[in-house]
């Protein structure tokens, strides 16, 4: 799927297998997911060149290894964090590859995943093994939205059993979220504007549920927890999703913020009031490094975690086409898959 243009309108058509880079490999495309960032990149909120290919987080074999590569061999099963670390600085060397100032993001810096074949640079220190009992439609979204969901409650938050966490957007990285939260034996409270999408916030484990529907989602959040969750995560990224997070909170709590909050039309406002005068914790979160998974899949091996149920719908590439550009507004619940061969 190539977009030629900011907002253009995406085909499908040939295009030239990617070269393999020297420290990198190809990637043979069994199933990627359509997320709200590949939206971000289409409208233009991202610095890419055009013509482009997005897609950023995904499922494959490998088909093609760079001769600088010692780890992996040509029919390995992986995935990939959306960012790819240098592997050398001194981010990527204490484990924090996801704010690496080298890195490398499929969909977004260089061709993605909207495709049959992918180049993904610095294997040796970002590509993930699949166990064999993880099958590719269920693996594909822990490169992206799973894997952000989980770091943010474990890495970021450090969220505590018994607390209360309330997440703002039950899309692709809210529900995991939901789910996570859940696991870990927290008390969910998910606020969504579709009442769709807070149906299954409820059946991954959400307590409550409250629609955005222009009520005072703060007070409703502080009404169901007795006084504020201890954690809030904005998991869309918009100025009133940001907001209703930061002031669902009680004092002292710890709001994480995952979904982008591109400056379209300026810098947005934040509540920076209501974070003094409570003392409360702001924390960015971008991803998750590859030395973070193990226990994130042990979590889904030993069925902790189950990602195959966030995925509602797996399309071809034509039909992915069509989705991209009203991905913003759309109202289906769940993740999107796509199949490239289909």
């Amino acid at each position: 799927m190539v977009v030629d243009e900011v907002r253009g309108r995406p085909t499908v058509r040939e295009v030239a297998d990617p070269a393999c880079p020297d420290d990198g490999v190809v990637v043979r495309v069994m199933a990627t997911g359509l997320c709200r960032s590949d939206w971000h990149a289409w409208a233009g909120h991202d610095e890419i060149a055009f013509p482009h290919v997005p897609g950023h987080e995904l499922a494959g074999v490998v088909v093609a290894v760079g001769a600088g590569v010692a780890r992996w061999r040509v029919g390995d099963r992986v995935t990939v964090p959306f960012v790819c670390g240098c592997g050398r600085c001194e981010w990527c060397r204490s484990g924090n590859a996801q704010v690496c100032p080298d890195q490398q993001q499929p969909g977004f810096t260089h061709w993605g995943s909207f495709g049959e074949l992918v180049a993904l640079h610095s294997a040796d220190a970002n590509l993930i093994a699949l166990p064999a009992t993880l099958d590719f439609a269920t693996a594909a979204g822990l490169g992206c939205r799973f894997a952000t969901a989980y770091r943010a409650l474990v890495g970021r938050a450090r969220v505590v059993e018994g607390e209360w966490v309330a997440v703002v957007g039950a899309g692709g990285v809210g529900l995991s979220t939901v789910m996570i939260a859940h696991a870990l034996g927290c008390r969910v409270v998910a606020i969504d504007r579709n009442p769709d999408a807070l149906a299954l916030a409820a059946d991954l484990g959400a307590d409550h549920g409250v629609l955005a529907d222009g009520s005072d989602v703060p007070a409703a959040v502080a009404d169901l927890t007795g006084g504020g969750s201890h954690v809030a995560v904005d998991a869309v990224g918009s100025e009133q999703t940001c907001a209703d997070a930061v002031l669902s909170l009680r004092r002292r709590g710890r709001h994480v913020q995952a979904g982008l909050l591109p400056p379209v039309s300026g810098h947005p406002r934040v509540p920076m009031d209501r974070v003094i005068g409570w003392e409360l914790d702001v924390l960015g979160s971008h991803g998750m490094a590859a030395v973070d998974y193990p226990d994130m899949l042990a979590l889904v091996e030993g069925g902790r975690l189950r990602p195959d149920r966030l995925v509602r719908r797996t399309v071809g590439l034509d039909e992915a086409a069509t989705l991209l550009p009203s991905f913003d507004s759309a109202t289906a619940a769940g993740i999107t898959l796509i199949d490239p061969s289909r």
